[in-house]
């Protein structure tokens, strides 16, 4: 029988990365994400943007001191990006080789779509489509990338949060346009308050998926995702609320050039795992921890936010 992950890889060795050069708190994000801090004054700010560097830089040496593939973009001075680090929600690629840019639901966060981005991928990958669904911002209609959607790309399924960034139009639309399977549902935190972007809550590696099934309010939308993770072959760990308000959601499941498995996550997602939790998830993969604490505390994103998978062969 043909392994479909030669067809499908869920995981890939390359990925993307924007190095900051105006991070710092979003006011216009801040509206529906719960896990944003504002530093403060202008001095709070600038100290935040050197300590943002500092820890991209650190994860950036990390994963290449793995043998993990990392294309750094240097963000543009202006207009000023202050989530320019997190690439992942403006585009995406597929292992069919389409090149994906998406409608989001910040005007500033639009800034981010830069052409010299897209041109390097176009030069330096074999890419044989880009789809541009941007359009779908001018009447107030939002997909933001691997933020709002969770793919099981062997299965061909995708997961997605609803929220005002994941609108369930489009999220069908989309996974019908590309042979997936929508499987979308309700999720919200500890004080009701919609989770904004499915990967906070929800990751799926090759054999695993880390879920916080006790967001999923309804009980039939919750018996239905871990009946479909668990069809599809994944052990289901779950994660509590307080687990994912550590980001312990936001994980990401990568590769090195000779085959060896991570999961990247932050430092402060490890330490709020159980012990049990780390022993399942390390029969899978090895844990990949950074410390990228600022960048979590004032962008509300962590470790998957900040890398684009790129699953494009060389040119």
């Amino acid at each position: 029988m043909l392994d479909k992950n030669l067809i499908f890889p869920q995981i890939c060795s390359t990925v993307l990365m924007v190095r900051p050069a105006s991070f710092g708190f979003n006011s216009q994000t801040a509206l529906n994400n719960a896990y944003q801090q504002n530093p403060g004054d202008s001095q709070a700010a600038t100290a935040t943007q050197k300590q943002a560097l500092l820890e991209f830089d650190r994860y950036v040496t990390t994963l290449r001191a793995h043998d993990i593939t990392v294309e750094v973009i240097q963000d543009s001075k202006t207009p000023v990006k202050p989530d320019a680090i997190f690439p992942n929600n403006w585009f995406c690629t597929l292992p069919s080789g389409k090149v994906i840019i998406f409608p989001m639901f910040a005007r500033n966060r639009r800034e981010e779509k830069r052409e010299e981005i897209l041109q390097m991928l176009k030069q330096q990958y074999q890419v044989s489509d880009f789809e541009d669904w941007s359009e779908y911002e001018a009447e107030n209609f939002f997909l933001e990338g691997t933020g709002s959607m969770i793919f099981d790309h062997p299965n061909k399924t995708v997961y997605g949060c609803l929220s005002a960034r994941t609108h369930k139009p489009l999220l069908e639309t989309f996974a019908r346009a590309h042979g997936y399977k929508p499987i979308y549902f309700n999720a919200s935190d500890e004080n009701g308050t919609p989770i904004y972007h499915t990967n906070v809550m929800m990751h799926i590696g090759t054999t695993y998926a880390v879920i916080c099934l006790e967001s999923i309010k309804n009980k039939a939308e919750r018996i239905r995702i871990a009946q479909e993770l668990q069809r599809s072959g994944h052990e289901v760990i779950q994660i509590t609320l307080d687990q994912v308000a550590h980001f312990a959601g936001n994980m990401l499941q990568v590769a090195s050039k000779s085959g060896q498995s991570y999961i990247l996550m932050s430092q402060s997602a490890y330490n709020i795992l159980s012990s049990e939790q780390k022993q399942i998830l390390s029969i899978h993969s090895e844990p990949l921890a950074v410390d990228i604490s600022t960048i979590e505390t004032v962008g509300g994103g962590s470790a998957r936010c900040m890398v684009a998978e790129i699953f494009l062969q060389k040119a």
